[in-house]
């Protein structure tokens, strides 16, 4: 199996890029091991990428306010030998707007879809695909409007992550300068229609980031960076409604892995596990990873525990298809580090907390509760460090900027031989639903 890692390679006001361009390491899915890390194309802030369903394509937004001498970031299309993970450049396109953030394909992968982060306006840009999996015909432009309550983060809308409905094919655009969730009907023509009675509106100030829907079809989580909540809303119709409500951080003075909760968090990337059991979020500033346990029934998310990342401000991970292994990229200590993940072993933890197991239950779980920070053991969600790699090129590879997603994704298929195709739910990085994202 080959991971492919996004980064920066320039300096901005949020990352000190320093990287070539797009990474790959191969990762054993045997034992969870990551092999070492080399570049494998040259580009400019290939921060977020995306990988069609074939492996013969891998599509990276260029996070960059002047592209090809014109203002804004860029898209690029690369052919990809599915063998041997080469990767060759088709052709790149201007993403319309500043700091483009996340690209995916429809759920036809007849368009590549990207959201501009913005300085003054977030927007959504849609480009064709050509039969040979070049950039084609730009078929729609759509620049948000609204703001939100926060200084420094929502004088204007800010798009950041776009999901498609496995039901209805819809597309739900995150905005977190205005707290809003945005629904699109897409037509065959490539044209984006909003469908204003779907709008998802966020608690003021929370600034919705990423967003994963549950196996179910019936089920939408979204994480709010800004005041580091995750937010279950359950189908209604024609809508989605907010059913449900989690910190990622834990309590105050509760003893958990990580710093000191507080202000200075920023909550990231969001996957659920292919179980649909467990809702995890990555946390920048308590430098862990948040597990919540959902139950469908009621929409409740409860804490399972929180792991401390080996990696520094984790902005991403990813879940591998198999669900046996979390995959994390941490962007200021240049690492990707692989954990075991025991879905059965955090339900029973959960199932220990809530009295149902016993006395012997409770007393494992206490001790697992003193791991220490940084030990990197991430016992109390049933999980330990398999492997941890730094990330080198020629330069230093931060891999993630401070607002913006820097994303890896993974290829299910290992070089030379034909493997099972991504998840759809797993793909913003490297696995299903844990990114890197388009691992």
């Amino acid at each position: 199996m080959q991971l492919i890692v996004g980064s920066y390679t320039e300096e901005m006001p949020f990352v000190r890029g320093q990287a070539d361009g797009v990474l790959t390491a191969a990762f054993d899915a045997a034992s969870g091991r990551i092999g070492p890390v080399s570049t494998a194309a040259v580009a400019r802030n290939p921060s977020y990428l995306v990988r069609s369903a074939d492996g013969e394509r891998l599509f990276t937004v260029n996070e960059t306010r002047t592209f090809a001498g014109q203002p804004g970031g860029g898209v690029s299309a690369y052919a990809r030998d599915p063998r041997t993970g080469a990767l060759t450049l088709l052709n790149s396109r201007p993403s319309l707007g500043d700091d483009p953030c996340f690209i995916t394909l429809d759920p036809a992968q007849r368009f590549v879809l990207v959201a501009n982060y913005g300085v003054k306006a977030g927007s959504v840009t849609v480009y064709q695909l050509e039969p040979d999996g070049r950039l084609g015909a730009l078929t729609d432009h759509v620049e948000h409007a609204g703001s939100g309550p926060v200084p420094g983060r929502q004088e204007n809308s800010h798009a950041h992550m776009i999901a498609a409905d496995p039901v209805t094919g819809d597309l739900f655009v995150a905005d977190l300068g205005s707290d809003t969730v945005r629904v699109y009907a897409l037509d065959q023509d490539g044209r984006l229609a909003p469908k204003d009675g779907s709008l998802v509106r966020a608690a003021p100030g929370a600034g919705p980031r990423h967003l994963a829907f549950h196996p179910d079809g019936r089920h939408l989580f979204v994480v709010n960076e800004l005041d580091s909540t995750v937010s279950a809303l359950r189908r209604d119709g024609e809508r989605f409604a907010v059913a449900g409500r989690a910190s990622t951080l834990p309590a105050a003075g509760s003893d958990r892995p990580g710093n000191p909760p507080g202000p200075g968090n920023a909550a990231a990337a969001l996957r659920v596990t292919p179980s649909g059991r467990h809702v995890l979020v990555s946390n920048r500033g308590h430098d862990s990873i948040a597990v919540l346990r959902f139950a469908p029934g009621t929409a409740e998310l409860s804490p399972v525990g929180h792991a401390a990342s080996a990696g520094a401000t984790p902005r991403d991970f990813v879940v591998t298809p198999d669900g046996r292994y979390v995959i994390v990229a941490g962007q200021d200590n240049d690492t990707l580090a692989s954990y075991a993940f025991d879905d059965e072993a955090a339900r029973r933890r959960r199932r220990a907390a809530d009295g149902s197991r016993g006395r012997g239950c409770g007393r494992r779980r206490r001790r697992a509760d003193r791991g220490r920070r940084g030990d990197g053991a991430l016992v109390a969600i049933g999980a330990h460090v398999v492997t941890a790699v730094r990330v080198t090129s020629s330069r230093r590879v931060p891999l993630l900027g401070r607002h913006h997603r820097g994303p890896a994704v993974a290829d299910p298929r290992p070089p030379g031989g034909p493997g099972p195709s991504p998840s759809p739910a797993a793909c913003s990085a490297a696995f299903p639903r844990f990114s890197p994202r388009s691992w």
